[in-house]
Parts: C-alpha cells; structure tokens; sequence
C-alpha cells in the first residue's frame, strides 16, 4: 500500500475555518429556526461593483469571438495587469516582471513553501493566519505537536499581546511570516517596527514572507502599506497580496506576489528564479476572464473609486462594532486600520466564548485560539457583513453576560 506523508497525522484538529462552519452547522441543525449572523469568517458580503462587473461581461463576451478568445496564457500573468498592478499599488517601485499574478493569497503562501523545503526553520507571529504554520507542517518543516504548550516543535512562534504592542521579540529563523494589517488581531506595524523587522532579517539573513492582504484598509497616512516602502526590504522581503478583500473578489480569486529578483538563496540564487518555476510548474496561470476584467478596472478611475467605497463600508462596520463592544466593557484592539476587531473575553476560553456566543446570540466569531495559542482567550469579530446584520449581532451583544 501507498504510505500517506506522515506531515499530515500532525495536523491538528480540522482548519480552522470548515471547523467552524462545522460547528455552526450541527447547531443549526439542533435550532434550525435560528437567524445566525456571521461575523466570523472573513469572506466579503457586498456584491461586486458597477465596473467590475460591466468588465467581467466584457471579458466573458470577448472570449466568445475568434478575434478576443484566448487560451493557456502566461503562468505568470498577463503582462498588462502585472504592469498595472506595479503602476497602481507600488508606483512602479517593483519592476512588472517581479509581479506574479494567482489565483489568491492563500493559495501563494502554500506554494511558496514548496520553494523552501522541509529543511528550513520558520517564524510565525503567534496569534497568526492558520496557513503558515498548517503548509509548514504538511511540508515537513517541523516537529510533532506539544501538547503541554500547544506548539509545534521547530517553529519559532513569535508572541504579539497587547503588552509589546503586536510586534514581537525577533527570533532567528530561516522564514519569518509577518502579516500586517494583522490577520487576526488587526494591528499594524508602524514604519519603525518594520524597519526593525527588515534589519533583523538581513543580519540574520532570512526571507521575510509579509502578507499584505488587508494593506488597503489602513487608514493612517504614515502607516506603509507595503514592505518595500522600507529600504533593504528588496533584499530580504515578498510580498503576498489579493483582490479578495477590498474589491470583493473572494469568488472570483485573483490576488499576486511580488518577488524582487534581488532576493536571493544561501547560494546565490535569486528566489525569483525557482518561484518562476514553481508557478510554471504547478499552475497554470488565472482565469482570463478574471485577469482581462481587473486590467479594465485598474485602468479606470471609476473602478478605483468604487473599489475605496467597498473598503470604506467594511471600515464602517469595523467602526461600529469596536466602539458597540467598547462600550460595552470589552477590551478589544484592531478595527481602525483591519476589518477585524480582536476581543478579550474574560473568564472563558476562545472556544467556550464562541460557543457562548453562537448559542445565546446567535452569532458566529472566530476563536482566538484557532489562530494559536497566543489567542487564547480573545474571539475575532469580521466586518464583513450587511450593515443590518452588523446592527443586529450589536444588539444581541447587548443581551449577553459576557
């Protein structure tokens, strides 16, 4: 018989995101008449825009004519919306060709992992997105689950509480993953911090992985909104950023990376080199139609404009639901510059506390503890829902005796 990899007996538990829906789904099948409200997962709740949709019909009708189908394209994008996306969120600081188009975020911090191996060490802010750690794990970087701390042996975890202010002590590791707007606890390094994080990792000569994936919702105009808006970060740094969050694309999927050609392995090579070659190896390139659509957008004013009242409305939501839950006596942090709002519940775990709150209010969160163990105790609240459902989950928070 086939032997299955033994990486993945050491994952623990189901993701935690299908884990969730489990659990809300054998609720609801105990109190089907329930009317739950999720602020949970942080799938986007608004439909698409004026303009990505006119662009979407564009592209679909064009691929049904000879003159505007198109098949198999470049693995690595079109080279017109790599050009864009340098122009538009980089001001052409990366080079195109640095632009690598996909078909989401969470799909290229998977893949990435395939470049390094199972023989590296890897850094993970700790609480952190649940993928840098579970890709980790199914690669081989690491060691058998411990019980006792809740941690997988041969990852570095990096604890961000409000006592360092999110921004961890710095631990040497081949691989730091730095996420910022933070995903879950809607902090963001200011440009000192990233300074910091960009010196560590050049003395200790490691490759930061930075996840910008919520970076247009910071609101501050001295907060960088991306890695490269920090000298040296070309030597040491990618950047994985998406489409998802702030044009609502999250079932459409289209995201990117940026891998300067001046990172570079212990030997010489530019990590650019092998990422081209992972991308022509095991993708195929996004949808055309996706692809064609975005360059439409990205070329249009009225696209952009559309695309900062969509984030603005997730902001607004993110307003409405710190300062409901501040007032309420919770102690929370995040939802200025993140659409996530990181709540301490007292006396409870994060998943008691989510169980609480789904069975007595009808509301779905996300607990802390599913992001590591440094989110213990704290559930996550998503902005991404209607206004009306925000309303709501607000006055049945009200109820509660949390």
């Amino acid at each position: 018989m086939v032997q299955r990899n033994k990486n993945f007996a050491k994952l623990q538990a189901g993701y935690l995101f299908p884990e969730i829906n489990r659990r809300k789904t054998e609720f609801l099948a105990k109190n089907p008449e329930a009317n739950i409200i999720s602020l949970g997962i942080g799938d986007t709740t608004e439909p698409l825009s004026k303009t990505v949709v006119k662009a979407l019909v564009n592209a679909a009708e064009g691929m049904g004519s000879l003159d505007g189908y198109s098949g198999y394209g470049a693995e690595q994008g079109m080279a017109p919306l790599r050009e864009k996306i340098a122009e538009v969120f980089y001001d052409n600081s990366i080079a195109a060709d640095e632009v690598f188009i996909s078909d989401g975020a969470k799909c290229d911090t998977g893949r990435l992992q395939m470049m390094f191996g199972n023989d590296v060490t890897l850094a993970v802010q700790d609480p952190s997105y649940p993928v840098y750690v579970d890709s980790g794990v199914i690669m081989g970087q690491t060691g058998e689950y411990n019980n006792d701390n809740q941690q997988f042996d041969n990852i570095v975890y990096m604890k961000c509480v409000p006592e360092n202010d999110f921004f961890p002590e710095l631990e040497k590791a081949d691989i730091i993953y730095f996420c910022s707007p933070n995903n879950p606890t809607g902090a963001v390094a200011t440009r000192e911090q990233l300074e910091k994080l960009v010196d560590f990792a050049k003395t200790n000569q490691s490759i930061i992985i930075f996840d910008a994936a919520y970076a247009e919702f910071i609101s501050e105009p001295d907060v960088p909104k991306s890695i490269y808006e920090i000298d040296g970060a070309k030597d040491v740094a990618i950047e994985i950023c998406s489409f998802s969050k702030p044009f609502g694309y999250t079932g459409v999927r289209l995201g990117w990376t940026i891998v300067p050609k001046t990172v570079q392995f212990e030997d010489g090579t530019p990590v650019h080199n092998d990422w081209n070659r992972v991308m022509t190896t095991v993708f195929n390139g996004a949808s055309n139609i996706i692809q064609k659509a975005t360059i439409e957008v990205l070329n249009s004013e009225q696209g952009l404009a559309e695309m900062k009242a969509l984030v603005s409305f997730y902001m607004e939501n993110a307003r409405i639901i710190k300062e409901a839950l501040d007032e309420l006596g919770f102690t929370t942090y995040g939802g200025t510059n993140a659409p996530y709002t990181w709540v301490k519940i007292e006396g409870k775990d994060s998943w008691e506390a989510f169980s609480y709150i789904l069975e007595n209010a009808h509301i779905v969160t996300t607990p802390g503890a599913g992001f590591g163990p440094g989110g213990e105790g704290y559930v996550r609240f998503s902005a991404f829902a209607h206004r009306e459902n925000v309303l709501e989950a607000i006055e049945r928070m009200k109820k509660l005796d949390l």
